[in-house]
């Protein structure tokens, strides 16, 4: 029988329902699972034999939740800074991508990316890069949350060479995980531009029958539309209306690029959304707009981006800037307040990739992805409201435990199933051979 825990910090914040904050709270974790959340003053007589756990000065969230992540990219950080999206990608990403990238390059650079984002409080990240198998890999050895995208790019690479092949190895990853509790997976088409007619039709049909998301770049930057209709005399809405990928199973990356109509018929799709503004302001990629999306009633999630593109995976740092673009950008300071950007964070993000019923908010029967964030810092100091302080105040480094599915995986703000040592001498490795490159 798996021992029987009970966590208290000073405040609880479940997330759902939204913009709730417990105190004198405990929350009761057996095996997996979250068993209860009950007040301090019932737990003798309720579970008298509970170990406890104090945390005093922590607030207890639900593990963050990364909507969009390049993992491997963290080993490109930093390699190409300030300049446009297209010169960035052809004159610097995708001809490192194509001299390096493969499974050694792919497990250092996602254990580096996983080491920040657990150390981060990120539970869960949805990938979209190749060598799906290897970030898989090195996700279970962490302990880890992922789910893991299925490359389909109209181009050879050193993960596939033809379309066919794409899907055959795709096939094959997510095959090989099914036994993977904490694993997943998802279509990952790169973009648009760079996908065929005949691979999203494949696509389509196979989410279907797997009863997984695609996770694609979509409406990212200016030159976007105009492309579309060039090479294929529709706006990219219309093309993937058209071949029936603009439903709740699309989870569509940055969306900077969009008219009133085109947030209509997104919310009308019922598309997920997944938001990205460190990313889309340092490559100007343009300004998603959060603000009327959301009072639209559209999935909302945050995710990161690369490292190479943000540059770091800090989703504190995320979500506090997505409220507050959001509030610059429509003129509202009442837009995207502190606890609606929490929820992009967590159960936003579980609802995009299909797993709101096991993570993302802190209820009875859901996995023990949890958080203890130390808000008795000078910097979080005083605590007048604990989300405010949470999304506008707080730093990721001041996540002080992290549970995966009830397992520790961070304690005293350490890895307890990665070596950092190690990691940080193949990153090192690493950075002399980008830099010989470069």
């Amino acid at each position: 029988m798996s021992e029987l825990r009970a966590l208290l910090p000073e405040w609880v914040v479940p997330v759902c329902p939204e913009n709730e904050v417990l105190d004198g709270h405990a929350v009761l974790i057996e095996g997996d699972r979250i068993l209860d959340v009950i007040a301090v003053d019932q737990l003798d007589e309720a579970y008298p034999g509970a170990v406890r756990q104090a945390l005093p000065g922590c607030a207890l969230i639900p593990g963050l939740i990364n909507a969009h992540a390049h993992s491997a990219m963290a080993l490109m950080r930093g390699l190409a800074d300030d300049l446009p999206l297209m010169r960035w990608l052809q004159d610097h990403i995708w001809p490192a991508e194509q001299r390096w990238v493969g499974p050694d390059f792919v497990r250092a650079g996602s254990e580096l990316a996983i080491a920040e984002m657990l150390l981060g409080g990120t539970t869960c990240f949805n990938d979209n890069y190749f060598f799906p198998d290897v970030t898989a890999a090195t996700a279970v050895q962490a302990g880890m949350r992922a789910v893991l995208g299925l490359p389909v790019i109209s181009l050879p690479t050193a993960w596939a060479q033809t379309e066919d092949e794409y899907f055959s190895r795709g096939l094959e990853v997510h095959q090989s995980l099914r036994s993977e509790a904490l694993l997943s997976t998802a279509f990952a088409p790169h973009a648009p531009y760079t996908v065929s007619d005949s691979a999203f039709r494949r696509m389509r049909e196979l989410a279907e029958e797997m009863d997984i998301p695609i996770h694609l770049h979509l409406l990212e930057a200016d030159g976007e539309i105009e492309g579309s209709k060039k090479e294929h005399g529709l706006h990219p809405l219309d093309r993937l209306d058209r071949l029936g990928l603009l439903s709740p199973r699309l989870l569509a990356v940055h969306m900077t690029q969009l008219t009133p109509t085109d947030m209509d018929r997104v919310a009308r799709a019922g598309v997920s959304v997944l938001h990205c503004p460190a990313s889309n302001l340092k490559l100007a990629s343009g300004i998603c707009p959060v603000a009327e999306l959301d009072k639209r009633g559209v999935n909302i999630a945050i995710g990161t981006d690369g490292a190479a593109s943000n540059n770091t995976l800090d989703m504190f740092a995320e979500m506090r800037l997505a409220a507050l673009l959001a509030k610059g950008a429509s003129g509202d300071p009442e837009a995207v307040p502190a606890a609606r950007a929490l929820s992009m964070a967590t159960i936003h993000g579980a609802r995009a990739l299909g797993l709101d019923g096991e993570i993302g908010s802190i209820e009875k029967g859901k996995q023990a992805d949890l958080v203890a964030v130390q808000l008795d810092h000078l910097q979080t100091a005083p605590v007048h409201h604990v989300i405010s302080q949470l999304v506008y105040a707080c730093s990721s480094r001041q996540v002080e435990q992290v549970w995966v599915a009830g397992r520790q995986v961070v304690a005293g703000g350490e890895l307890q199933h990665l070596d950092m040592e190690r990691i940080a001498r193949q990153t090192r490795e690493w950075h002399r051979r980008l830099a010989d490159f470069e």
